[in-house]
């Protein structure tokens, strides 16, 4: 039976601020690296002119994530989340550094061998992002909404953050003997510290927030076997009594799951799929050379990752924020008149048209994720919730793969695409 003082409201919202802030650095941690590398995509085109590195790089990481997620979700109610969620951070801080390794080993000389060590790096950087959002989004769908919300701003974070550094390092860097190289060392650096710090906060700091701490044993109540270690790593290990009704345990299966909510799992993957098949590889290679020259790409990376940042926020706004499902799909679907927008403007419209796209691409992205990753878990047990978390990455991973390989369509009828 469940503690008495666990229903009181000033107890269970105790540490809402400390978790909510612990959520955002865990999501920069989530997309920092991979981030790190689409950032730098220049020093790496300046290494392998040859191989389309931010496509070929991009198209090498999704089939990983996807797999990975597809696996991890099939199998979610007999998996623990801490382990989960910890090796995964733990991987990307040994991947990001082995980066730095490569590098070094390598003095920062191209070549196919290089390029097939950077490219099993990656393939590291998808199975490490598909183990933490699935685990991390499916984890917090039991909990608050604001708990994702945040969460998913520091996806955009991490953006906004390598962004904003990239330019900082192109600046210091660019007419120095090997500025990009020593930009690129730094962003990685940078990204390893974040990294290892998430593995700190994860494994040390946010199972212990009291409210992180009301909702585990909430879930745990409702039948959920993969909050047990968190629960334990917080100090509450008189676990028998929690969840030995019977009756409670009964969840909907991951098929009752996906139907009732097949809108919201389709709509995530179209989000995705448009904003993956123009960012990053249509920004780099398709749109021409303008007065900003050298910094064009960076600055229209820049843009869309802290509108997206914004994007993140705006469903905070109660009256932003879409809930009606018919609402969400229309939301949806208008965003596919960016495609010939992009295109025209591409061929016949000057930068100031594009920032200006690429801008409410990245905003209408980030607000439609918050928008559906908060609507969908509501009115589900705690099991349910994590599972559907976990069901809706494998939809929002989908969308990415699928965009990314829609994006080599830009390259058709270009000279020397291929």
């Amino acid at each position: 039976m469940a503690d008495t003082n666990e229903n009181q409201a000033p107890e269970k919202l105790q540490g809402k601020f400390q978790a909510t802030v612990v959520c955002c650095i865990l999501g920069i941690g989530a997309l920092v690296s991979w981030n790190s590398i689409l950032t730098i995509a220049d020093y790496y085109y300046l290494v392998f002119p040859d191989y389309h590195p931010s496509r070929v790089l991009t198209l090498v990481y999704q089939p990983f994530a996807l797999g990975t997620i597809v696996i991890l979700a099939y199998h979610e109610s007999k998996i623990d989340t801490r382990k989960r969620n910890l090796f995964g951070y733990i991987l990307f801080t040994i991947s990001t550094f082995l980066l730095i390794v490569l590098d070094l080993a390598t003095k920062g000389q191209g070549g196919v061998g290089p390029y097939i060590g950077l490219c099993l790096i990656v393939a590291s950087f998808g199975l490490s992002d598909a183990t933490v959002q699935g685990g991390m989004i499916g984890d917090l769908s039991l909990m608050c909404p604001e708990f994702i919300q945040s969460f998913m701003a520091g996806l955009a974070v991490a953006g906004a953050l390598t962004s904003g550094l990239r330019l900082i390092t192109k600046a210091a860097f660019d007419n120095s003997n090997k500025g990009q190289r020593k930009g690129a060392m730094i962003f990685l650096g940078i990204s390893t510290f974040i990294e290892f710090l998430c593995v700190l906060l994860y494994a040390y700091v946010f199972p212990k927030l009291p409210i992180v701490k009301y909702y585990r044993r909430k879930a745990a109540l409702e039948g959920s076997k993969t909050v047990s270690a968190d629960l334990a790593a917080a100090g509450i290990r008189n676990q028998n009594d929690l969840a030995d009704d019977g009756s409670k345990n009964q969840r909907l299966s991951n098929k009752e799951l996906l139907l009732q909510n097949i809108d919201y799992a389709v709509n995530l993957a179209l989000v995705y799929v448009l904003t993956l098949s123009i960012f990053p590889g249509f920004l780099y290679e398709n749109t021409g050379q303008h007065g900003l020259g050298a910094w064009y790409a960076l600055v229209l990376v820049a843009m869309y990752n802290c509108w997206d940042l914004v994007g993140r926020y705006t469903p905070l706004v109660k009256w932003l924020k879409i809930e009606n499902r018919k609402l969400l799909t229309v939301a949806v679907l208008s965003r596919y008149l960016l495609v010939p927008a992009f295109y025209f403007t591409a061929k016949y419209g000057d930068q100031g048209w594009m920032i200006m796209l690429i801008s409410v691409l990245g905003l209408t992205n980030g607000h439609l994720t918050v928008c559906i990753l908060t609507a969908a878990p509501k009115g589900y047990k705690g099991p349910e919730q994590n599972a559907l978390g976990n069901l809706l990455v494998i939809f929002l991973l989908g969308g990415i793969f699928a965009g990314v390989a829609l994006d080599w369509l830009w390259l058709i009828g270009k000279k020397d695409a291929f």
